[in-house]
Formats: structure tokens, sequence, C-alpha cells
């Protein structure tokens, strides 16, 4: 995909987003584009940051760490997530690059998020990720659990939870799943939902997300890793 299929490509979801928003009733400026950037190399997301894209995701912290530093000298204003599974043993590098993490899903990690956070002063926005689809080889809460595992959060380990994300299951229509983020999102009074991405933002937006997370749509297809 060449730097100008990238910027117009990010154009068109951006115009996108603030047609959904005008569809549903919603302020445009309620709901954050994350340009998916993982297994894209610097180069191509240059064009994007100079378009003026400045939130990115990535999957894998290896992979951010070796792309972002050099980019956030030209562009120090970028705000990069963590929207991938995180291993425990990543937690001292995640909580350094990542200024939100989306994907906090069990109490190993949720202790080690919470060590490095009091050791670095550093404090990434945390989402828990819940399994809405309670697939097994998929990380996440299970909706039942996660009444039990936010109180943990706050109460045992001091962590201050912003949001939910979740990932439907690919054969599910997503609707259902994005309600049920929703629900349980009002009930615990969370501000923020990560949810839809480049297949389906669009009903994602009309059941309330706040942070919509695309990459291909910007990107182009990748490569499977």
């Amino acid at each position: 995909m060449s730097e100008n299929d990238a910027v117009e490509g990010l154009r068109q979801v951006r115009e996108a987003i603030r047609r959904a928003a005008s569809d549903y009733d919603r302020d445009p400026s309620s709901i954050t584009l994350v340009a998916v950037s993982k297994t894209f190399p610097a180069e191509a997301v240059e064009p994007v940051l100079a378009a003026g894209q400045r939130v990115f995701g990535e999957n894998y912290v290896q992979e951010a760490k070796a792309k972002w530093p050099r980019l956030r000298e030209r562009y120090p204003d970028v705000e990069l997530h963590m929207i991938g599974p995180l291993q425990s043993n990543k937690a001292r590098e995640a909580v350094e690059l990542f200024d939100a993490i989306h994907t906090l899903d069990r109490p190993s990690l949720a202790e080690a998020l919470a060590k490095e956070i009091a050791r670095q002063g550093r404090r990434p926005r945390l989402l828990v990720q819940v399994n809405t689809g309670e697939e097994p080889q998929k990380g996440g809460v299970a909706p039942g659990e996660v009444d039990a595992f936010l109180d943990a959060c706050r109460s045992r380990w001091g962590l201050s939870v912003e949001g939910l994300m979740c990932i439907p299951p690919a054969e599910d229509p997503p609707s259902p799943h994005f309600a049920l983020l929703n629900t349980l999102a009002q009930k615990h009074g969370l501000k923020t939902l990560s949810m839809g991405m480049s297949a389906d933002f669009d009903a994602a937006i009309q059941l309330g997300a706040t942070h919509v997370r695309v990459g291909s749509a910007i990107f182009g297809s990748r490569t499977k890793v």
C-alpha cells in the first residue's frame, strides 16, 4: 500500500466515524480513532502521523519498543495504546511505553502492572478486556466475573480502571457483544468502551464505543504473524 493509500484510508475512516456519530446522535469528538499499526514498519506509519493521526494501537511490546521511540522523537504528542495480549513479564516495558493498556484480564497481570506503576510513577490508563463470547482460546474476563475482577483491581491492587474492551467472536454478529460491554460499563460507571474494528466500527459507535481500533481500513491488509 502506498503512502497516499494510507492517508486516503485514514481520511475515509475519519469521515465514516463522523457519519456514524451523526447517524446515532453522538458527538464525533467523543470517539477516538486508534489506528492499529501492528506489523507495519515505521515508514508505513509516518504518512499517517504526518496527516495528523496521533493515537495508535500495537499488539506486541517488542515491536512497539523497536518502532515508536524514534517516531516519538519527531511526534512527541503521540498516544500509544496496547491492544494485544500482554504477558505479565512484559509489564515493566508496557508501563514505560504505553499511554493506555486495553487488555488487563487476570490477577497476575494486575499485580505486575500495579508493581510497575508504583515503581515508575507512570500511570497508563487501564481497560479490562471482557471475553464477551467466553471463547477458551481468547483472553479476557468472563462477563460473569467482571464485578469481582474490577473490585479486586481497585481494592487489592489499587488500580484505577477507566473502561472495558472486547473483541467479539469472528463468527457472531458483533452488536450483541457491544451491547453487553456497554451494559457492563454502565453498571460500573466506566466511561471508556474500546470496541469495534475495521469491519464493524459503525455498529460499535451505535452502541457507545469511545475508542474504535481500525487497522486494515487505513493501512491495508497485513501479513499474518
